[in-house]
């Protein structure tokens, strides 16, 4: 009997919104009600999925598979699309966080003040599309929600924003549209050469991700068969498929040189939006990258493993270096995740178990940290309307419980002894260090130089805390002192559980890797299969 909890997963805030298009507007209150209980149903169902789920099992549980649709053509064969769930150890943990960061998202919601029906519409909407691209397993479903979490953003930057919220929203959108279609060209070459497994001698066309990923499924001579002699150039259409692959991804996750929409969307974007953006949409082009580009193009992946580690390093390294140029504390905390998100594509280069285990954990803790940062960025934007670093100084003094939050959201970012950054990147070190001798895809001086952004992201982060937390107090905008309260209860309310998670993952890691060992000896597997 198949289970249907990750429909109803994703079910909840879709019914939640359509609840909220047909109730008027006037009632504020109810759509923050809806949007949270909306939010606390999921942490039940996911109370549920975690019961069910079998840990030291690899491959898909909890699965729902139907036949979405199917449409019979002569010239092509039959197409077969289907309604394909599943968590494995990549995509739970992800889900998890999922919940638990919508969850903070929307109560750190309660302040917005503006068109409160459209935003909490637009909120449960993305929700829905995030655990949608986290659990589907057929490409064109996956391809479908992905895409659905591009107009909720769009308009949650671009309405909702601070006074370049037009530039922002449009570049984000423009570049997230770049990445759909590279990657909506790749699922058209799939879709020509791959076929379902014993389709006998009419051909079923499939857009199944497992499927996808096994070589002896494609029609021998198809665009995108392993000995086809298709090429443009020197560049076999493999090759390119997964440049293609590769870049669309990329620029969700982001890399660099395709990151520079994520600062301009983060200082534009409303906290809890950051919040969501930089915790989950982030998390997306490293899920699509572990989850479709290398175990449907492993040869290629091999091939190319240079050129990932190579990104993922200058990632690292050209993050961290505007993290510390930068003067607005949004803008510091968005160059620091491109330079995490560089540990995610070093990891995976690697091809190995550490590297691939240490690339998830990153993804988990840095939504974690990240989430924990961005509400702290916006609760001194808050009180001031001003997050330039310089413009303070003494904040320890006038905010002790703010400062000590800051501090752990700090030193956990950067990666101390302690908390969950710091298992993350030592385990990606731990596998970019062992790769050459492994399986030799990656040199040592990848993880050597890779190092060098972890003095970087301390360089950073001290910096900030003995500029705006240590000595005389002052304030240089103007604004009055006495708007420098505190935290206060709700806010304590979002950060106590960040930083509980942040140091809980860091001291115990153990919950978490059980989790992600038997994908990313899977992965390996499928990986070298090649």
């Amino acid at each position: 009997m198949q289970s249907h909890l990750l429909s109803y997963l994703i079910l909840t805030p879709i019914v939640a919104a359509l609840i909220a298009l047909i109730l008027p507007s006037s009632n504020e209150k109810s759509f923050k009600w809806l949007a949270l209980t909306a939010s606390i149903v999921q942490a039940g169902l996911l109370g549920l999925i975690l019961n069910q789920y079998n840990v030291g099992q690899s491959g898909a549980q909890l699965v729902e598979k139907y036949t979405w649709f199917s449409l019979n053509l002569s010239q092509w064969g039959l197409i077969r699309a289907e309604y394909f769930l599943a968590v494995d150890g990549l995509s739970l943990p992800l889900v998890a966080l999922s919940v638990f960061v919508m969850l903070i998202a929307v109560i750190s919601s309660w302040k917005i003040k503006k068109n409160i029906k459209g935003y909490f519409i637009l909120i449960l909407i993305l929700n829905a599309s995030i655990i949608g691209s986290f659990t589907a397993l057929d490409f064109l479903l996956f391809y479908l929600f992905f895409e659905f979490m591009l107009l909720p953003m769009f308009f949650l930057i671009g309405i909702w924003g601070g006074p370049g919220k037009e530039y922002a929203s449009i570049k984000f959108f423009l570049y997230t549209l770049l990445g759909s279609i590279l990657i909506l060209i790749v699922i058209i070459a799939l879709y020509i050469s791959a076929k379902a497994p014993g389709s006998g001698s009419q051909v079923v066309h499939t857009f199944n991700i497992t499927e996808l990923a096994d070589p002896s499924n494609y029609i021998p001579g198809s665009f995108l068969h392993s000995q086809s002699i298709h090429s443009v150039g020197t560049w076999s259409l493999r090759s390119i498929a997964f440049i293609f692959l590769l870049i669309g991804f990329g620029i969700k996750l982001p890399m660099v040189p395709f990151h520079t929409w994520l600062p301009d969307a983060h200082v534009e974007a409303p906290t809890p939006v950051s919040v969501i953006l930089a915790a989950l949409l982030l998390k997306v082009g490293g899920y699509g990258i572990l989850r479709i580009v290398y175990p449907i193009f492993p040869a290629e992946a091999v091939n190319f493993s240079w050129l990932v580690a190579t990104l993922g390093v200058v990632s690292i390294l050209y993050g961290a270096l505007n993290a510390m140029a930068s003067k607005d504390l949004k803008r510091l905390i968005a160059y620091s995740s491109v330079s995490h998100m560089g540990f995610v594509l070093l990891g995976v280069s690697s091809v190995t178990h550490e590297g691939v285990a240490g690339s998830v954990y990153q993804m988990v803790s840095h939504g974690i940290i990240t989430s924990m940062l961005f509400i702290l960025a916006g609760v001194l934007s808050d009180r001031t309307q001003d997050r330039l670093i310089n413009n303070y100084s003494g904040l320890a003094v006038k905010m002790p419980v703010y400062f000590s939050l800051t501090l752990i959201g700090f030193f956990a970012s950067l990666g101390l002894p302690g908390f969950s950054g710091f298992i993350a990147e030592i385990l990606v070190l731990l596998g970019a260090f062992a790769s050459n001798q492994v399986n030799g895809l990656v040199h040592e001086s990848f993880a050597v130089i890779a190092t060098l952004g972890l003095i970087l992201g301390a360089g950073y982060y001290l910096w900030t805390i003995q500029r705006m937390f240590f000595g005389a107090f002052s304030i240089k905008n103007g604004l009055s002192p006495d708007l420098l309260t505190d935290l206060t209860k709700p806010e304590l309310l979002l950060l106590v559980p960040l930083a509980f998670a942040a140091l809980l993952f860091g001291i115990m890691p153990q919950p978490l890797m059980e989790l992600i060992n038997p994908f990313a000896e899977q992965f390996i597997n499928t990986v070298s299969r090649k």
